[in-house]
Order: structure tokens, then sequence, then C-alpha cells
């Protein structure tokens, strides 16, 4: 029988057009070691070949500060040249930006001075007047550093600045490597490691892969530095095959196989099992499974996915016709399932949101957000959370006391917190997922109210990409709670206060702004700007003359204003237009109205 459904699901693979003309730009891998440079060379019997020796007159205190030579290495290609440096660390990455800085000539200062000094500019405007003490000192040459700590206004702006030639040099990440098209004349990696990680090919490869620039240059040039101790690593390295490409659909259970599932019966696509498994047989994972699970069929694999969404709740099976055959059960979601599928909730935490949410009732605290907060705070992100516990203890002091009973709600209490913080030790077992979610809600609860990513980074002694990845990620959460609670009427006490919540988390100002932020266009250093030049509402926006606008807010061209303009009157006569058909669904007679119903009887 299992065979029949195999033949049954045939593939039809129409092979991928790509556009014969591609752009080749040469690029030439080297090696370095100590102060010699090696050029990689497959055809050479130990795979690279010497290539020159660093020229540059190094004082002895330069080479205690630089003795990989970066300051050579970086010199010699810019300003005129592109260059990006990949740091193991983002601490490294800050380190490495400013020992290069202190070791370059004053010369570097003058090139493109006066647009450096915007950058600087605008990177006060879009963090309240705030600048890391690094990117001030570091662009005035041409130089910043580039990682996950940073905001993505800052990064967006950096990148701009990167891309015009008005910085120079990136000292970055191996994240830079795989998403933002950043490319250079010369790339150098600073050391064989991601993190405390030897590097893979594929990561290799991603990173030298950025040098040289299509259309622009004509060649570019990668630098791996190495110590003695890892040459055979590094030669092994540079001569070996990628790695294969697997699907983490399996690895990824809640995320993968089992999502997929529920998405395929909640949409419809495929609600008994011959038709879940030929769609099965069609997926990546489908066609390599043999390789992957060894142990296991697609066909059981398939069964045992689906047996436990149906015992966690979120499918329920039937047999068509009586039949007892298993490959004719049909499935159906439930109200648990619909509600994750359209909340798109993480099948590893619904069950677990809807304890909370249901607990939560119970005792649900509306003199402050903390409650709701604390609700929204991502699963997810409470697993890579590490407490500073005396910050914890001093943040938790600060709290009303019906805001410390949201702590003891959720089983978290002061003696517990208190403890930590001082270093004892604690008998009493408290879930340390709980306790990790409580800090990360704090740190919300503090970013709503101060809306100052900068001052809650500095309180909370936290990097200000990562608090800025948290509320993202918290209004996200908050928007797919929302939708989760939307299709259980138990919870529809949730849904207004959720509405606003994600709102908030949304946007994180001050309430006059947000209004203002609904344009496009429009961020928050930007809606400061407006508001204070008295547009403070989306009328004011929508009756704005272009003209008056460039002359009243700093850095705002003819293009941006027209744009602002143009949003506002479309978004206000959107606004206009629900209110409109609101207005005239008050005033529509119901259909069931007692008299219009008597008149139809006697027509009849």
């Amino acid at each position: 029988m299992l065979k029949t459904y195999k033949s049954s699901c045939k593939q039809n693979i129409t092979p991928v057009s790509l556009d014969p003309y591609v752009p080749k730009v040469e690029l030439k891998e080297y090696l370095k070691i100590n102060d010699t440079i090696y050029e990689v060379n497959s055809r050479a019997e130990n795979g690279m070949t010497f290539s020159r020796l660093l020229n540059y007159k190094y004082s002895d205190t330069l080479k205690k500060m630089d003795p990989d030579h970066l300051v050579a290495l970086v010199t010699e290609v810019i300003p005129s040249y592109s260059c990006l440096v990949f740091c193991p660390t983002k601490k490294n990455c800050e380190n490495v930006a400013e020992m290069i800085c202190k070791s370059l000539s004053k010369e570097y200062l003058k090139h493109k001075e006066k647009e450096k000094q915007e950058v600087i500019q605008n990177l006060k405007n879009v963090s309240g007047g705030n600048l890391c003490r690094v990117l001030r000192h570091t662009i005035p040459f041409g130089v910043a550093y580039h990682h996950s700590g940073l905001t993505s206004d800052e990064r967006k702006l950096l990148e701009e600045a990167y891309s015009t030639g008005v910085l120079c040099l990136f000292t970055c990440t191996s994240t830079l490597a795989a998403g933002v098209n950043l490319p250079a004349r010369r790339v150098i990696l600073r050391a064989p490691y991601v993190a405390k990680e030897f590097l893979k090919r594929n990561q290799y490869k991603q990173m030298i892969g950025r040098a040289g620039r299509a259309g622009i240059d004509s060649v570019g040039e990668s630098i791996l530095i190495l110590q003695e101790k890892d040459k055979q690593q590094v030669l092994q390295l540079i001569s070996k095959p990628l790695e294969n490409c697997y699907s983490h659909l399996v690895q990824e259970f809640t995320k993968g196989i089992q999502t997929l599932f529920l998405s395929l019966i909640g949409l419809k696509i495929a609600t008994n099992l011959d038709d879940i498994y030929c769609f099965m047989s069609g997926t990546f994972f489908g066609v390599q499974q043999k390789v992957l699970l060894k142990e296991k069929s697609l066909w059981e694999i398939t069964m045992e996915s689906l047996r436990y969404l149906t015992e966690k709740g979120l499918l329920q099976k039937d047999t068509m016709c009586g039949s007892e055959e298993e490959f004719q059960n049909n499935f159906h979601i439930t109200k648990l399932g619909r509600a994750s599928f359209k909340g798109t909730i993480d099948l590893a935490y619904c069950d677990i949101l809807y304890r909370d949410l249901k607990k939560g009732l119970e005792g649900l605290m509306l003199e402050s957000l903390l409650h709701l907060i604390y609700l929204t705070t991502p699963y997810d992100m409470a697993s890579q959370c590490d407490p500073d516990w005396m910050i914890y203890f001093r943040q938790f002091n600060q709290l009303s006391p019906a805001e410390q009973n949201v702590a003891a709600l959720v089983g978290v209490s002061e003696n517990f917190i208190g403890k930590k913080a001082s270093g004892q030790a604690i008998r009493k077992k408290v879930d340390k997922n709980i306790v990790n979610r409580l800090y990360l809600s704090f740190i919300l609860y503090t970013l709503l109210k101060e809306t100052n990513i900068w001052s809650v980074s500095e309180k909370f002694n936290m990097p200000r990409g990562y608090i800025q990845s948290l509320l993202s990620a918290a209004a996200a959460f908050s928007s797919c709670v929302l939708h989760f609670c939307e299709e259980l009427e138990e919870f529809w006490v949730y849904r207004a206060l959720l509405g606003e919540l994600t709102k908030k988390l949304t946007y994180c100002v001050k309430a006059e702004l947000i209004p203002l932020m609904e344009v496009t266009g429009v961020l928050e250093g930007r809606a400061r700007q407006l508001y204070n030049a008295g547009y403070k509402s989306l009328t004011h926006l929508a009756n704005a003359n272009p003209e008056v606008l460039i002359r009243t807010i700093d850095h705002l061209s003819r293009r941006q204003a027209k744009q602002i303009v143009s949003s506002a009157k479309m978004l206000l006569h959107e606004k206009a237009e629900a209110l409109q058909e609101e207005v005239e669904e008050l005033l529509r007679l119901p259909s069931d109205f007692p008299g219009l119903v008597a008149s139809s009887t006697e027509k009849a």
C-alpha cells in the first residue's frame, strides 16, 4: 500500500533559468603568518606560495598594540578603497576599530571631513542626542564597527556612509557576511575563529566573498591572519569542499515539521494522511530523509508528528466512512490549534501560553502594564537571558507593591531575588525560564516608561542593539498573542488591552508621537522634530506645505517632505473612509427590526 502512495507523489521539477551574464571579479586569497603573506594556491604542494613580506615601519609601542599588523594591512587600501576586518567577537570589533584609529595619521581626518561630520550628526539625531564613545572617536578617521550591539537606525546610517565611501573601514562580526551587501576591495579575517569556534568552510567563503565589487573593482583580496599553531587546520579549511546543505525540518521540530503540518491542515492544503505524506515526499527533507534519519521511514516520521499534534490538542482525527485504515484518517484543526496557527505561535510554547493567559485571568493586574508585558514577553528570549542579580533586585525594589505582586503571582518572590543578589544558596526550586522572562519584562516595562533605549541600556548594562531586538520581538509576539486570543472566546478581555500594548511596543515613544509615526518615513527622531515644530497630528501633516517643512525641519530633503505630506493625506483619507463606513453602519436600520419583519410577513 505504501509503495502505491510513493508512486502517486510524482515531482515536476522545472529547471531555474539563470542570467547568462554574470560580471566576474577576480578574488585573490592570501594567508598571513607573522609578517609574511602567502597566496593560496591549490597547485602548490602545501596549498600556498610565498607572496611578499610586509614593509611597514612599526614603533615598539605600535608592535605591542598591533601584533597582527592590521594597521599595515588596512592602510594599503584605505581611504581610496574600502576594507572589511572580520573579528571573532563584538568587543573585539570595537577594540580593533579604536586601535587602528590611534595609529592612523591626521591626514585621514581630512578625507571627506564634512560628510563624516554629517554622519555623526545623523547618528545623534536618531539616538536622541546620544552617540557611542567609540564611534565618536573612529568616524572622523572613516572607521566604524558593525555588529548586533548597534540599533537598526545606527546600522542603516553607517551602512549608507560605507556604501557611499564616506566610511572606508568596517570592523565587523561574521553576521555581516551572511546579511548586508557591503563589498570591499580587501577583506581581512582577524582570526580563523567565530567566537571560540573554528571557522567552517562555508563561513570562510561567505566572508571572503565580500571582497571585490562587480562593476567597480576588477579585483578583490582576502587576507586570513593566523598563528603558527592553526596553520594545518587553516590549510585544510582552504582546500576542503564546502559543507553539505541539509534540511532542518526535523531538527527544528516544533518550528519545522509540526508547524508545517498544522499549516497544511489549517489552510486545507492537505487534510488526510495520504495527502500529507505526499506533500512531505516532495520536501527537501523528504529527498534527504534516508541520509538524515536512517532509523525511521518518512511514513513513521509523518505519523509521529501527527500523533504529537493530536495528543497536544491542536488536531483532531476522524476516520473516513468508518474505515479503520490509517491512511484514510482525516484531520481537522481544533480551537487551540487554530489559535496557535493564526497567531503563528511556536508550538513548543502554545500550551504554556494558554496556561499563562488562563492563570493571568485569575488576578490580572491592570494598575500598570507590567503584568500584560510579562504575558507578551517572548519565551524563546528567556532561555538566552543571563540576569544581573544586583540590577534585578534594585529594579524589583523600585516597583510599587501592586507591581511587586505580579512577580509573586508568576512565582518569583522578593526573597528569591534578594538571595541571588547576595550570592546565598537557594533551596526552593524556581523555574529559570519564568525568572528570566520576568527580568526581560522589567526591561520592557522600563523602556515603555522612559522610551529611551540608551538610558535603559545603561540601566540594565546591556547592548542597545539587544534592547532594541528585545523590543521588536516583544512587539511581534504581542501581536501574535493578540491573534491567539481573538480565536479563543475565553480570552476576550485581553483583546483591547493587547491591541494598545502592541502599538506601544511597536513605536515605544511618548504617546503624543505615535500618530505622527504612523506616517511612512517618519521615525522617532523625525517625529520629535515635527512635534516640536508644531506638527502635532496627522491633520497637521496632511495640510502641511512641503516647502515650509524643508525650511523648518533640519536635514529634510524635498523628496522626503513630499512623501510625508502625501502619506499623511492618504492615511487621513483612509481613516475618514473607515469612520464614514462606521457611521453608515450605526445609522442603518437592523434587518431584524420588528416592524420590518412584520411588514415582510404581511406582503408574503
